[in-house]
């Protein structure tokens, strides 16, 4: 329990600072997993024949690929220029763009398989086009990072750790969609 708790701290420091020191999330990570193996405290079959850890793993990994792919392509960029300058032209005022803006972030979580997809591809074109409208910029950011939560529990796979739920049998598909 003390090399757990030991190593546990140590990922966490390293994750929290690691970017001064040149340590990336990543290499913190594998960091504690070698600690963790390395002592004894985990076996490698351990971690064989926890399969939820090994879906999450490759789930995330092409998620996350795939957004970043969305916004290397340029197509984020398309579509925030294409309808900010649409909304620009309809003359309403920041205050009803901002609510248009909202029910389209929240709407568009349905084409994302995760939250962290969903806020890579578009946090940053929605929040350009709430400012482009004269949205204050605290109230445009802020409001985003709330919406960016409450879609989380939409479905089973909105978010980490509605996945998570979902795949460990705590939640059913049903359950899911029924509450």
């Amino acid at each position: 329990e003390l090399i757990t708790l030991a190593t546990i701290n140590g990922a966490v420091v390293l994750w929290m600072f690691g970017d001064a020191i040149g340590c990336p999330a990543v290499l913190a990570a594998m960091l504690a997993l070698a600690t963790l193996l390395c002592t004894g405290v985990l076996t490698w079959r351990d971690c064989l024949e926890y399969t939820p850890a090994w879906d999450t793993l490759i789930w995330f990994a092409i998620l996350i690929s795939m957004s970043n792919g969305l916004n290397e392509s340029g197509l984020i960029n398309t579509f925030a220029g294409m309808v900010g300058d649409k909304l620009n032209a309809l003359n309403l005022g920041w205050q009803p763009v901002f609510f248009i803006l909202h029910t389209a972030f929240f709407g568009l979580h349905y084409l994302f398989a995760s939250q962290t997809a969903h806020i890579g591809a578009l946090y940053a074109a929605f929040l350009a086009m709430m400012l482009a409208a004269g949205c204050p910029p605290m109230l445009a950011a802020l409001s985003l990072a709330y919406n960016g939560n409450l879609f989380g529990g939409i479905t089973h796979f909105a978010s980490g750790q509605a996945a998570i739920f979902y795949g460990s049998g705590f939640n059913s598909l049903s359950e899911f969609f029924l509450y």
